[in-house]
């Protein structure tokens, strides 16, 4: 919303928004890439005259030998303080295999949409939009604030900040071999992560971010820095 807004074309048949929580490349249950590319075109979103076509994927999909999404490895690794969400929680199954993760297997799984969207929008420029610093690149420790006051901290979270990572160097490498740009979202969010003293995501009714807004995703600061930045690059 905030990039139409900046672009002047909010609430106009000039920009479609197929965007949805959960969505992933393939995985589901939710929608799926391919799916969001055939409702954009639907909605006459795709044609010569079509200047922009903003993507961003990955952390919703099953990877590896895993059939665990990060989503639902919430309660049962993230939120496990009793057995933490540490780099064995993949063999157990309560984290998505990171080590399943490259930039050509993404690439792969995102092919067929971007080819689509190459097709029917010949003249656009595709980007490739990373995800915001969720926690401290490298780190072991996961946050999430509840009220703003009562942080929760679970310090043995290595898996899942691991996971992060590679989903990062995935999207960017991904990009490269499909031939489109990318957005380095994470350096334009770095230290706003959940565990920072100024989080540009939302926790649980955090007063710092989104009150109502959904716990992991970006919060409205976040979105206008990365809304910002796509403008400036692509919007003139």
């Amino acid at each position: 919303m905030q990039l139409s807004k900046l672009m002047g074309v909010h609430g106009t048949d000039r920009v479609s928004d197929p965007s949805c929580p959960g969505a992933s490349i393939d995985s589901g249950p939710g929608w799926t890439m391919a799916q969001q590319a055939q409702r954009a075109d639907r909605e006459g979103a795709f044609g010569p005259n079509t200047k922009l076509v903003t993507l961003q994927f990955g952390m919703n999909d099953k990877w590896g030998k895993s059939d665990q999404t990060l989503w639902n490895s919430l309660r049962p690794c993230v939120f496990n303080l009793a057995l933490g969400c540490d780099p064995e929680a993949v063999d157990e199954g309560r984290i998505p295999d990171f080590n399943g993760v490259s930039g050509a297997l993404m690439a792969k799984r995102m092919s067929n949409a971007v080819t689509y969207i190459k097709y029917y929008a010949p003249n656009a420029r595709i980007v490739f939009v990373g995800y915001p610093e969720l926690f401290t690149p490298g780190s072991s420790t996961v946050c999430l604030s509840v009220l703003g006051v009562a942080p929760f901290i679970n310090p043995r979270g290595r898996a899942v900040v691991e996971y992060l990572d590679r989903i990062d160097v995935a999207q960017r490498e991904a990009a490269q071999l499909l031939g489109i740009d990318f957005l380095d979202a994470r350096a334009l969010t770095a230290g706003h992560g959940l565990c920072s003293s100024q989080p540009w995501l939302n926790g649980i009714a955090d007063p710092r971010a989104d009150l109502d807004g959904l716990p992991f995703h970006p919060a409205s600061q976040g979105d206008a820095v990365v809304a910002n930045a796509i403008y400036d690059r692509y919007g003139h």
